[in-house]
């Protein structure tokens, strides 16, 4: 049992603490936007006279609203502005309530507007033609710490063709000779080009020519991980748009060796999902894909692809069974693959486990390799046989039942036909399944 004066002191205690905690702390009516009902962090005010927060009214605008929300009147101009004296009553609000957990507003920044941004790229546009990187660094810099300060910054930095004006640039001043006097600056772009994902068409024409893949290689293979980064996504851009370009970049010194680098040590998973991407592209896409076969298979392609397929997230399985499914198109490939143990276990087991496109790549490598064996091979039937140990004949007949693709259907029947003689009893059935006529759908 606790004294008298402990239990009165305990007593007034609670007393100050109840009374601070009733207290009702509500925000003016006139600090909330009529939006969102939420205290206003960047109040600005319209033709009507009425203040928004900026993000609600802008969000309002961009949905094809051209009426003020509470007046229903026309928007005589779109601009807003700010409304300084309601921001500083609010900050003051905030400052004056601070013990009740109210931080203060921070002062927003003023927006750029699209005559700022003309002029900094009518800027670099200049530097560019007088070769002057310093000049054109500078400006590029700007562009970015503008972009990062704003979502709304970036909107209009975007709509107003900075992305193919620093392209242009890019392609300008990566024609210069010696290269490395240009580097740091198109560095910067590189950076800059990153942040306006995706980029526009006429951005990527510029950086699809010969210098601009160039120079691209050149940041890839090599520097901080932020500039391989960019580089390769920038990459996977031009490729995505223009895949014919895959086999002038496959050409390109040190382009394979960066693709595999960033293969085995990716940086993240998007730009391991780039350099898959490109990759096979590089191999589909050439008219003699052999030579760029071989140079992946001396960099230990085929065990590099099989350990990325073993744990795989979905979207990276499917361009690395892409990859696999184009070496396989080689005699070289194919070998490689024959010799690599891990081969037929791990390509059987994505049929039915990660997407409909892994299992139609997964059965088009088990077709090739099956079959070519009957072509290329002293009729062993190795490659047959352990395509049954690890489950293959199961995993097509239920392919077949749960249904898939035409093109799919065609091989899968194949696969099990070419198994015939070590399993003729259960084909009985297929036998009379017609096939003929189908085209693969990619």
């Amino acid at each position: 049992m606790i004294s008298s004066w402990r239990r009165r002191r305990a007593t007034r205690r609670t007393a100050r603490g109840t009374g601070s905690d009733m207290r009702e702390l509500t925000i003016p009516s006139h600090f909330r936007c009529p939006i969102s009902l939420d205290m206003m962090k960047d109040p600005v005010t319209l033709s009507t006279g009425i203040t928004y927060d900026r993000a609600s009214i802008e969000t309002w605008i961009e949905g094809g609203n051209f009426s003020c929300p509470i007046t229903n009147q026309p928007l005589q101009t779109l601009d807003s502005i700010p409304n300084h004296n309601i921001r500083k009553m609010i900050q003051d609000w905030c400052v004056e309530n601070k013990d009740y957990g109210v931080e203060r507003i921070p002062t927003p920044r003023v927006p750029v507007s699209p005559v700022q941004i003309g002029d900094i790229l009518e800027k670099i546009t200049a530097a560019a033609r007088r070769g002057d990187g310093d000049g054109c660094k500078s400006s590029v810099e700007k562009i970015k710490m503008l972009a990062k300060e704003s979502e709304r910054n970036k909107k209009c930095i975007m709509g107003n063709g900075a992305s193919h004006v620093i392209s242009s640039a890019f392609q300008a001043l990566s024609k210069q000779e010696p290269l490395e006097k240009s580097i740091e600056i198109l560095e910067e772009m590189i950076s800059a080009m990153a942040i306006m994902f995706p980029l526009q068409e006429e951005s990527i024409k510029n950086l699809k020519s010969k210098a601009s893949l160039q120079a691209l290689v050149l940041f890839m293979k090599g520097g901080d991980l932020s500039r391989r980064r960019n580089s390769i996504l920038i990459l996977k851009e031009i490729i995505s748009s223009y895949p014919q370009k895959a086999t002038k970049l496959g050409e390109i010194q040190g382009a394979l060796e960066g693709l595999v680098k960033l293969i085995k040590e990716p940086i993240c998973s998007s730009s391991k999902k780039a350099s898959l991407f490109i990759t096979y592209h590089i191999i589909a896409s050439s008219s003699n894909p052999q030579r760029f076969t071989k140079a992946l298979l001396e960099m230990g392609f085929v065990s590099l692809l099989l350990e990325t397929l073993v744990d795989a997230e979905r979207s990276v399985c499917e361009r690395a069974l892409g990859a696999f499914d184009g070496i396989c198109e080689s005699k070289e490939g194919r070998e490689e693959a024959y010799a690599h143990a891990l081969t037929m276990p791990v390509i059987v087991k994505k049929i039915l486990r990660v997407s409909d496109l892994a299992t139609e790549l997964s059965v088009s490598i088990v077709w090739k390799l099956v079959k070519h064996e009957s072509e290329e091979e002293e009729e062993d039937g190795r490659v047959k046989v352990e395509a049954l140990q690890v489950g293959a004949f199961q995993k097509l007949l239920l392919l077949l039942q749960v249904g898939c693709s035409e093109w799919t259907k065609e091989k899968a029947t194949e696969l099990l036909k070419l198994l015939n003689n070590l399993h003729r009893d259960r084909l009985e059935c297929i036998d009379s399944l017609d096939f003929k006529g189908i085209k693969r759908p990619f």
